[in-house]
């Protein structure tokens, strides 16, 4: 692909694309130009042959223009959508990303529909966990915890803007935002990529924040203190569900056993690596 996007004098969305399609991915551009004009990908396709105003034109560009430099399409947009909801991001939160939809899963499938439950959410950044476990379960009460102020008042603002009532958040450091309570399943997200790991400086992740991306020598600093502390904060058959690398499913696995933990799994995602391990309180 051009390093480059010049779009010509005319400013038709048909056009534009095509241009901006030699700078970036075709997607990319989409987004970036239904953003740019205020509108979803939708209307782009049935208003291809219209003419974007100079002032949206020249938004797309500055777009495509960061795009080009490597800044993540759901900052430039402001939105990423996950599960069923749009949520607001930004750099002081991690992009959701697909994969982390299997954690979400596999919390529901030991939430009975309908039945009263406490859940915590640590890490929570955007409050994409939390907000899809509480939307898919409204009788559940979900707190959701982040020690970054910053991250705290986008996941309050996401909880808003999808109109979800039953998350609490609270600020602190993964477990001691949890007082002495006790809940029926704690779920993380936490950072788990090892201090000066080559990919911390390649694409997205150069944009994301560092203190949700890395932990320790090995990754599994912030991982070791949540299986640590978790069983002070479970119910008798809590479960707690830990994301993490492709290459820690063994490692946690050993933590889990160790802290106690029955049941003890790792499943896997749609690439068939190891995604997230959990464990139930005996």
């Amino acid at each position: 692909m051009s390093s480059t996007f010049n779009p010509s004098a005319s400013r038709r969305i048909d056009q534009l694309l095509r241009e901006a399609s030699a700078a970036v991915d075709r997607a990319d551009a989409e987004l970036l130009l239904a953003h740019a004009a205020g509108r979803d990908r939708a209307w782009l396709f049935a208003h291809a042959t219209d003419e974007l105003d100079a002032a949206q034109a020249e938004a797309f560009a500055g777009l495509v223009a960061r795009r080009v430099a490597g800044e993540p399409v759901a900052y430039l947009t402001g939105r990423r959508g996950f599960w069923t909801l749009d949520l607001e991001v930004g750099p002081d939160t991690l992009i959701p990303r697909p994969e982390t939809e299997l954690l979400v899963e596999l919390a529901l499938a030991r939430l009975p529909q309908g039945e009263a439950a406490r859940v915590a959410d640590l890490g929570t950044g955007s409050g994409a966990i939390a907000l899809a476990i509480a939307s898919e379960r409204p009788q559940a009460a979900v707190v959701a915890t982040d020690f970054s102020k910053a991250a705290l008042a986008v996941a309050v603002r996401n909880a808003q803007r999808n109109g979800i009532d039953n998350v609490w958040f609270r600020r602190g450091d993964w477990l001691e935002a949890l007082g002495a309570e006790r809940f029926d399943l704690i779920a993380s997200n936490p950072p788990y990529i090892a201090d000066g790991d080559p990919h911390l400086d390649e694409g997205d992740l150069r944009f994301e924040p560092a203190i949700a991306l890395s932990s320790g020598t090995d990754g599994l600093e912030a991982i070791r203190g949540i299986i640590a502390g978790a069983p002070a904060h479970l119910a008798p058959g809590g479960w707690l569900l830990l994301e993490h690398g492709w290459g820690q499913g063994e490692a946690i696995r050993a933590l889990l056993h160790d802290a106690g933990f029955a049941d003890v799994a790792t499943e896997r995602d749609l690439e068939s690596r190891d995604r997230v391990s959990l464990g139930r309180m005996p």
